[in-house]
């Protein structure tokens, strides 16, 4: 019986020595993404954000925040993110007219990511807004017809 309450508290030791430790960063956009959907340039600025929460239990610090290119710019937090706290990342697009589909990468010192790097997606498309000229002769109008 002392053999396996040893075996017992060595089996415990050793998933309190393995558990990850430190901060930890969880996303609250479903699969790190947010949808812009179909938008106009006239009508949408192109600012998103990314919330997050550090379910760690050390200070989460986001050491960089990088696009895929110059058309997405990403703000990260300048302070650390204390456990049990948010954060956000705003991502300005352009709003060129077209499929959006783009990557931005965070870096931090979060456990629970490899390397503590997250890619965060943004997709979405951004339409023409057709614009309507009054001078020109209405086919539907009954006094044309």
């Amino acid at each position: 019986m002392k053999k396996f309450f040893f075996l017992l508290a060595l089996a415990a030791i050793n998933a309190t020595a393995l558990a990850q430790h430190g901060a930890k960063i969880e996303f609250m956009n479903k699969d790190n993404t947010v949808d812009f959907g179909t938008v106009s340039k006239e009508t949408d600025s192109g600012l998103r954000t990314f919330e997050f929460k550090n379910t760690g239990d050390a200070p989460l610090i986001i050491t960089d925040v990088k696009s895929t290119c110059g058309c997405t710019v990403p703000s990260k937090p300048t302070e650390p993110i204390m456990p049990g706290k948010t954060g956000k990342i705003d991502v300005k697009y352009n709003m060129n007219p077209g499929p959006i589909r783009k990557t931005i990468t965070v870096e931090s010192n979060a456990t629970n990511y490899d390397q503590g790097r997250i890619a965060l997606k943004i997709k979405g498309e951004v339409i023409v807004k057709k614009e309507e000229n009054l001078l020109e002769k209405k086919k539907t109008s009954p006094m044309f017809q």
